[in-house]
């Protein structure tokens, strides 16, 4: 296979996420639900097409209608989709969302098992990783195997050639034994990643700490290079070994907050991605800018239902930064 040059892997789960019919209500009580395309991963790879950068998504879905569309809708977002692969024994994971206010989601996992979980290492595409610029994951990939021995290895790929690691925590505790198992499978590859993004609870979860900086710093000595949180509609952290800073959210009226956290990600991917980030720690004002444009994606997406159909694209991004700066 020949080799292609991408900005930015995304690797994990592409899934059907089932949307409510109505906002304010429980996931028992919602009445109806829409299914999307969803995803973290897949979120990101698309966000990141949409701004104007290379993404690849690896990963498996199920060899029934719903994996051949999702595949189709990546492809349709000039998402690389040759790392995907069918699994004829799993059907596609599905996850049903309610949203008892517009900025909170209760999730609930349809996987017994679902086939995202079950890519294993030796179908990973080697060739897409050891030409990126970086590695995206979440630690969705981390719950069980053979996912989770598939997400090392792509770790390792991706160290060994020079590429930065980005891990999204996106810590959903029904999926997961205990909060312990969810610490520990953190800690196990923090010491391997570039950017960390956590948001508040897994700030406590993994160092103990309510205060942004100060566990922010406690993040970045275990590791990362770089380490940002998020705080939904206050704003966004981020620390350095340079220092901390806090970049305040734009107001804009939110009518779904799915996918937000997935498309500020992206913005912040496609920003890095433009620098030396392992040879070149952005400084405090450099990354100033850097999430103050990731707080724009976030915010765009937050404006319209759905999370793929709500990603901005760069133009967008600009003319929104542009009237909220002027």
């Amino acid at each position: 296979m020949t080799e292609l040059n991408v900005d930015v892997v995304c690797l994990g789960e592409l899934l059907v996420d089932m949307f409510p019919a109505e906002i304010g209500r429980r996931l028992a009580e919602v009445t109806a639900f829409y299914p999307k395309p969803g995803g973290a991963p897949a979120n990101v790879a698309a966000g990141i097409a949409r701004l104007g950068r290379r993404s690849a998504f690896i990963g498996k879905v199920g060899d029934d209608a719903f994996g051949h569309h999702l595949a189709a809708v990546l492809a349709a977002e000039a998402v690389e989709t040759r790392g995907m692969r069918f699994d004829s024994e799993a059907r596609t994971t599905m996850a049903f969302i309610a949203s008892p206010d517009p900025n909170t989601n209760e999730y609930l996992f349809y996987r017994n098992p679902g086939a995202d979980t079950r890519l294993r290492a030796e179908e990973l595409d080697e060739a897409l990783l050891r030409n990126c610029k970086a590695l995206h994951f979440g630690s969705l990939s981390l719950v069980e195997e053979p996912i989770r021995s598939a997400a090392l290895r792509a770790v390792e790929i991706v160290v060994d050639s020079g590429g930065m690691v980005s891990l999204d925590v996106n810590y959903r505790p029904t999926l997961w034994s205990s909060a312990d198992a969810a610490y520990e499978a953190v800690m196990a590859i923090i010491g391997r990643v570039d950017l960390l993004k956590v948001n508040e609870e897994e700030l406590r979860l993994l160092t103990g700490e309510s205060d942004p900086s100060v566990g922010g710093m406690a993040l970045i000595k275990m590791g990362p290079k770089l380490c940002v949180m998020t705080s939904g509609t206050e704003g966004s952290h981020f620390a350095t070994v340079e220092g901390t800073g806090f970049v305040p959210a734009f107001p804009v009226k939110t009518v779904d907050a799915t996918g937000c956290g997935d498309s500020f990600v992206a913005g912040l991917l496609s920003q890095l991605t433009a620098i030396e980030i392992q040879t070149t720690i952005p400084g405090v004002e450099q990354m100033q800018r850097i999430v103050s444009y990731a707080n724009a994606v976030g915010a765009l997406t937050a404006q319209t239902k759905g999370v793929i159909p709500a990603l901005p694209n760069a133009d967008a991004v600009e003319h929104f930064l542009a009237s909220h700066h002027s």
